[in-house]
């Protein structure tokens, strides 16, 4: 059988095979150049604002532009708080390759101690939104400022920007009052407004400057700036400016604030001053105080360790969160509750022996004139201070009407409108007794209470309020250290005030402010040396304040102790009677019986108020401080 012969190559298959993958290969390149040519329709056309801006981006910058903080005045339009040029160093950490070896060559160049380099990582982490500038420290001197500029080139990110940066001139004296500015802390960054503190390093940390940080900081501004590769600025595009913060005035005197604290002569104490009509503090020092400017740049740990090992506590706001016992000072006011109660009147006698004893109690509560005053009424037991007088009247009183009448003064409770970390102190009652110890109340802490002494605790500007309260025949006036708000006065009337003190009879108050004319122009008056040669009427009343317990048989004796654990001064005052113009309260802490050193600083400050043409003299006064032992008066 024949067999057909096969062709192995076949030049028509082979052609039509090429023709089909030319094809497809022609197709397949159509679909590439079109699905390119789509995307490139897509990206400039469809997508073109997207990628316009991105480019505008690597070119043109948006920088925030704080505000300038506000500034502070005193009364008589004497500046406290203002703002001076500075250089500051920033760093974004975006546009630093290295951060490490950035830090390391910013600490060499800076001439700092190595340990600043991780301080300086913590505070690049301390910004509100990526490529924010982060503070890294702040005053820079020319020096520093010469050595950055000269090694520019090795350091991508880091940037030399002037700014305002607030400056205190009277740091010492205002510091507690003022308080003051400080580096914005991560903490403080999770709750502030990322817009309004755009580019903002620093924040009110406590005092005036925290209380109205709204008012004082102003709102943020931007600015559109062109760039080069090196981000270099080269021009700006525009601007919208940022709105200054309002300038604050305060109620402060700064001539009496500065004596104030010369007369504390660099014991440790407070003074503050008020006027009683309208609230407005005079004066409000704690000594010692500390250069609030060193917070404001940052204080190095060494001296900030210092500042709180120093066993004087200057970094501690005595004037409100001081706690002392009253002592004396209180008398007046539990004289006023014993009237409002009913439990006394204005001549009612008690006689006193030297001491008191409550019924079937063999204990003797004695008073600080150990043979007794014999028979004293109201006026004269304010003059005199006498204890046994008031252990009685605090006795028929009762702890529970006690607390009520004294908080009605503001004992145990905020008193100021606007003065930040003020404390409650302690006005005890028997309900915080039997939460605080769960325990009950006794007879003889109510005694206690009487004079002053025991769980009873209050602060200088609370003693100065009640007095104010006082001087105004039980009209309530907050206090306040804030008299305007850039252009708007602070109300008078506030929302929060207390209620009113009234009394059934009037002519009472003035009863009272005879025996506290009579501590000082008495003649058993027990500040009788700090009245001579008054040029008007003044009330005050002495006070002093036990640091630690004495038994019933022992001796006070101050020279045989040491001077930590010798009474507080205590005084309040009031001047002139008839229309009251200053209310003051001192208190200097170890300096014996109120009746002598700290008296005389409550009329020192009265005499700069009220005499306007007279100025105390700090060294006579100092004199007559040494030469008064206290030996003809009381507590």
């Amino acid at each position: 059988m024949r067999k057909t012969r096969q062709n192995l190559k076949s030049p028509e298959q082979e052609l039509r095979i090429f023709r089909m993958r030319a094809l497809l290969a022609v197709v397949l390149v159509f679909a590439l150049t079109g699905l390119l040519m789509g995307r490139l329709a897509y990206l400039q056309v469809v997508q073109h604002e997207v990628y316009s801006t991105r480019s505008e981006k690597n070119r043109v910058r948006v920088e925030p532009l704080p505000p300038t903080r506000g500034l502070i005045y005193d009364r008589n339009g004497v500046l406290l708080a203002e703002n001076r040029p500075t250089y500051n160093l920033t760093l974004v950490r975006e546009r630093v390759d290295d951060l490490d070896a950035t830090l390391a060559l910013l600490v060499e160049l800076l001439e700092l101690p190595d340990e600043e380099a991780e301080a300086f990582r913590v505070r690049s982490r301390q910004r509100q939104r990526p490529f924010q500038p982060a503070l890294l420290m702040s005053d820079l001197d020319e020096a520093q400022i010469a050595r950055l500029a000269v090694n520019r080139h090795l350091l991508p990110g880091v940037e030399v920007e002037a700014q305002l940066l607030r400056y205190y001139p009277d740091a010492e004296v205002m510091a507690h009052a003022l308080g003051y500015v400080g580096r914005i802390n991560a903490e403080e960054l999770q709750t502030l407004d990322a817009g309004r503190y755009a580019g903002t390093h620093f924040i009110g940390k406590t005092g005036v400057e925290r209380f109205y940080e709204d008012a004082l900081h102003g709102q943020a501004g931007l600015r559109k700036v062109e760039t080069n590769a090196r981000g270099r600025v080269l021009r700006e595009l525009g601007r919208t400016d940022p709105v200054p913060g309002q300038n604050l005035t305060l109620t402060l005197d700064k001539q009496l604030q500065t004596l104030a604290y010369e007369l504390l002569d660099g014991r440790r104490g407070s003074i503050v001053a008020i006027v009683p009509a309208t609230g407005e503090i005079l004066a409000m020092v704690s000594a010692p105080g500390f250069d609030s400017n060193q917070f404001v740049t940052g204080i190095d740990v060494a001296s900030y360790r210092a500042l709180q090992e120093d066993l004087d506590l200057p970094l501690y706001n005595r004037a409100i969160r001081g706690h002392y016992p009253p002592g004396s000072t209180i008398k007046p006011f539990l004289a006023l509750a014993g009237l409002a109660e009913g439990v006394i009147t204005p001549d009612k006698t008690v006689f006193d022996p030297g001491y008191y004893q409550l019924p079937n109690d063999s204990r003797r509560y004695r008073n600080w004139l150990r043979w007794g005053h014999g028979r004293v009424d109201m006026e004269r037991s304010i003059a005199v201070s006498n204890n046994t007088y008031y252990y009685s009247l605090a006795h028929d009183l009762g702890i529970d009407r006690l607390h009520e009448n004294m908080d009605a003064f503001g004992f145990g409770r905020r008193v100021g409108h606007d003065v930040f970390g003020e404390s409650t102190a302690l006005m005890p009652s028997r309900d915080w007794k039997r939460g605080r110890f769960n325990q009950p109340w006794y007879p003889g802490e109510t005694l206690s209470v009487g004079i002053g002494q025991g769980y009873w605790q209050v602060t200088p500007l609370q003693l100065a309020t009640a007095t104010a309260v006082l001087a105004n025949r039980g009209e309530w006036v907050k206090p306040r250290l804030a008299s305007r708000i850039g252009d708007e006065p602070v109300p008078l009337d506030l929302p929060d005030a207390p209620e009113d003190i009234t009394l059934n009879n009037d002519a009472w108050w003035d009863r009272i402010y005879a025996g506290m004319e009579k501590v000082l122009t008495g003649s058993e008056g027990t500040a009788r040396r700090t009245g001579v040669g008054l040029e008007y009427r003044m009330g005050g009343k002495s006070g002093t304040a036990q640091v630690f317990s004495l038994g019933q048989d022992q001796k006070y004796n101050a020279e045989e102790l040491a001077e930590r654990l010798r009474d507080h001064a205590l005084f309040m005052a009031f001047a002139p009677l008839e229309e009251p113009q200053i209310a003051v309260s001192v208190i200097v802490e170890n300096a014996g019986g109120g009746s002598t050193h700290a008296a005389h600083l409550a009329r020192a400050m009265t005499d700069a108020w009220l005499l306007e043409d007279e100025e105390p003299d700090i060294e006579e006064l100092r004199e007559v401080l040494e030469n008064d032992d206290g030996s003809v008066a009381g507590n």
